[in-house]
Formats: C-alpha cells, sequence, structure tokens
C-alpha cells in the first residue's frame, strides 16, 4: 500500500467520525455535558484532520520533487546513450570498443597479454592479422575477431514501426552474415601456425548475441560449418575458463 492511500484512508476515517459527532451532537442537544464532551472530541477530531491536511502537503511536495528528480536522471541518461550511440557510430572506435570488451574478459578471467593471448599478432607466412590470438597447451593456438556490427541493430531497436522493425532485422542478420564470411576468408585456421580448426568471433554485446542465435540461427549454422564460433562476453568467459583450466 502507498503512502498517498494511507493518508486517504486515515482522511476517510476522520470524516466519518466527524460526521458521526455531529449528529450524536443533535440526537442529544439537551445533555450539556454531553454536549462539552462532544465538541472536546470534535476538537480532537479537527486537529487530527489538520495534521492530516499538513501531512498531505509534504507528501505531495515530495512527490514533486521525487519527479523532478526522475526526470533528471531520464534525461541525463538519454544525453549519455545519445553520446555512446553518436561516439559508437564511428566504425574505427567500434572495432576499439568491441577488442576493449574482449580484454576485459581476458582480464576477468586471469589472463596475461603476452603470457595467455596476444594482439595482432601476424600469422606465419600470411598477411592476416586476428585481432587476439589465445596461447593453448601445446603451443596451440586459437585466433578470434571482434566483430560489433552495430549500425542496423540499433536502427531495429528504434524502429517504430513493425515493418521498418522487420527490415532493419533483416538487414543486421546479413552484416553478420557478411562480418563472419569476412573471418572464413583468411587464414585464421592454418595448421602451419599451429592453430586449431575453429576460430571465434567475439559480440561484445549479449542482447545482440541472443538476438542472432534467435533470428540468425542459418548464418550462425553456416558459421559453425566454416568453423566460425561466435560468443559473447560471457560464452567468452566460459571458453576462456576451460583453456586456463587446461593450462
Amino acid at each position: 500500500m502507498t503512502a498517498a492511500s494511507i493518508v486517504i484512508g486515515i482522511v476517510a476515517v476522520l470524516s466519518t467520525g466527524l460526521a458521526a459527532a455531529l449528529m450524536f451532537r443533535l440526537i442529544n442537544k439537551g445533555g450539556g455535558s454531553q454536549e462539552s464532551a462532544l465538541g472536546h472530541q470534535v476538537g480532537e477530531i479537527r486537529q487530527g484532520m489538520d495534521r492530516v491536511n499538513e501531512a498531505i502537503q509534504t507528501l505531495n511536495v515530495d512527490r514533486a520533487r521525487q519527479s523532478e528528480r526522475l526526470e533528471t536522471m531520464l534525461s541525463s541518461l538519454s544525453s549519455s546513450s545519445s553520446a555512446l550511440r553518436d561516439i559508437l557510430a564511428n566504425t574505427q572506435v567500434r572495432g576499439q570498443w568491441g577488442e576493449r570488451m574482449a580484454e576485459d574478459v581476458f582480464r576477468l578471467i586471469g589472463f596475461v597479454e603476452l603470457v595467455n593471448y596476444t594482439k595482432q599478432t601476424t600469422i606465419a607466412e600470411g598477411s592476416s592479422r586476428p585481432d587476439f590470438t589465445i596461447l593453448m597447451p601445446e603451443n596451440k593456438k586459437l585466433n578470434m575477431d571482434a566483430k560489433f556490427p552495430l549500425t542496423n541493430y540499433m536502427k531495429f531497436v528504434e524502429a517504430e514501426t513493425e515493418q521498418e522493425a522487420e527490415e532493419h532485422s533483416r538487414a543486421f542478420i546479413r552484416d553478420v552474415r557478411d562480418r563472419t564470411r569476412e573471418v572464413v576468408g583468411r587464414d585464421y585456421i592454418n595448421p602451419e601456425d599451429n592453430t586449431l580448426d575453429y576460430v571465434l568471433v567475439f559480440i561484445p554485446n549479449e542482447p545482440m548475441y541472443h538476438y542472432i542465435q534467435q533470428h540468425g540461427a542459418d548464418v550462425v549454422a553456416e558459421a559453425l560449418r566454416n568453423k566460425v564460433v561466435l560468443c559473447s562476453p560471457i560464452s567468452l568467459f566460459a571458453i576462456l575458463g576451460v583453456i586456463r583450466h587446461a593450462l
């Protein structure tokens, strides 16, 4: 029950009590002592109602202040979200942000650069440079690229009509397919470089990753056929945990 409901209930009770007291006074006009006692009770009820009115005014003031604070917070959050969206509109910055997210997962699991992984290392006898190379037991390597196809995903999230949402959803899934095919076209799986037979594609956003799993099953299946495994921050943490346990 809210504070406002409690106050309204009190007002109703006091109003009923006052009405009953006044009726009792009319019925018992002849009794002086009773009238005096009744007058005292009515006075107490009026004082109680005055206190309730003060409480209501205080409650209204507090509610107005809370509403003002909430509006300020929402405005600040909207500005921050807009600023983040503008920053991530830059493809290069978006890529760097995705790599930073991956490094945060590495550090969280206890991996150390140059000990457990390297960055932007050129593959032997090739020109490709994966974003990360995870160093495995028996000198094996697992390459990973960070991909953050945000543009059409944000258009999908912000779509105002169902038709727009469907259009941007299809465009986003195409973007994901294109990014995975880019990885397939590189020599990230290279027996001469002692790599594993799979490569990771890191999607640095959990909702985006789960949307791909739910609405891009054919893209995920195609990627797996080409030995490309999509992962999110949580699933990357699990993969690294298995590797760390094997070290």
